[in-house]
């Protein structure tokens, strides 16, 4: 199957962890791969060239395709000059992995505005201004396949991160409406949440649950998402450890009211607008 083979994928925050394993797996199968990586810290701070050139290193020594780029997701143009090294390299990119992130976490009482947009201008702005640059070239070509990592933080909650978890579910809400605007065009648009033993999660679960967590059994799903045989879209998987789930939206029958009802009223029918038996996939009712 023709797969990734001479496709160009550009994968955000490749220098580790996630982003490398998806990077070389990419490249094993053919495709033609963009290594980014700022080479800052966890939260952040600071920037180098060493992890993306490592990892374009590897890629290389195993027979692979790959160049390396520096710039920032977390700016359009930092976004834009990541584009363009795929098309001043490659001539061309049919697909984005949106993996880059960072970690500013804190219970919400003691979050800063500073904490709450510098992990806002990663994440979600990040998986924004890469995929607005490659559209273009989607569009036209009439391909394009878009992945972003959500995280299983933003679909079901998790203490100290509610900066993180607000930019991971705003892109599951992205790749929803890339779905529907990218259809006639051959565009997909996917997200995973993914469960892996990196450097973001070192504190976050305990050491023996990330034992059995390898990165590598993530790299797969996310190779099949970008590949030409995959056609589903707007789909969100929570993946790790060999356990590979889709998630969701449900919705139940509504209650009906003839008027708009009173405080007292939807008090008294509480129970029925909350059971969720017989519920079934939602969709938008203005769209």
């Amino acid at each position: 199957m023709p797969g990734v083979t001479d496709r160009v994928v550009v994968v955000t925050g490749a220098g580790g962890g996630l982003g490398r394993e998806y990077a070389k797996l990419l490249a094993s199968e053919g495709a033609l791969v963009v290594v980014n990586d700022l080479g800052g810290a966890r939260d952040g701070s600071g920037a180098g060239t060493a992890m993306a050139d490592a990892v374009v290193a590897e890629i290389r020594a195993a027979g692979g395709t790959a160049v390396a780029n520096y710039d920032s997701v977390a700016t359009e143009e930092g976004a834009q000059a990541l584009i363009k090294t795929a098309l001043d390299n490659f001539g061309a990119v049919h697909g984005v992995v949106n993996n880059a992130g960072i970690l500013r976490d804190t219970s919400f009482h003691k979050m800063t505005t500073e904490q709450w947009n510098a992990v806002q201008q990663v994440h979600l702005s990040g998986g924004y201004h890469v995929t607005r640059a490659a559209w273009p070239h989607f569009r036209e070509q009439g391909f394009g396949r878009v992945v972003v990592a959500t995280s299983t933080s933003g679909l079901y909650g998790n203490f100290g991160q509610a900066n993180y978890g607000a930019a991971k579910l705003g892109l599951v809400g992205l790749i929803n409406t890339l779905a529907i605007e990218g259809r006639k065009y051959d565009i997909t648009a996917n997200a995973v949440a993914p469960l892996a033993s990196t450097r973001m999660t070192a504190d976050i679960a305990p050491a023996e649950v990330l034992e059995q967590l390898d990165p590598a059994h993530v790299a797969p799903v996310v190779g099949y998402l970008v590949s030409e045989e995959c056609a589903d879209t707007a789909t969100v998987l929570v993946v790790g450890g060999g356990s590979v789930q889709r998630v969701q939206l449900f919705a139940n029958k509504p209650v009906l009211f003839a008027q708009p009802p009173t405080i007292d009223e939807v008090a008294a029918n509480w129970d029925r607008i909350t059971d969720m038996s017989g519920a079934e996939p939602g969709r938008n009712p203005l769209g």
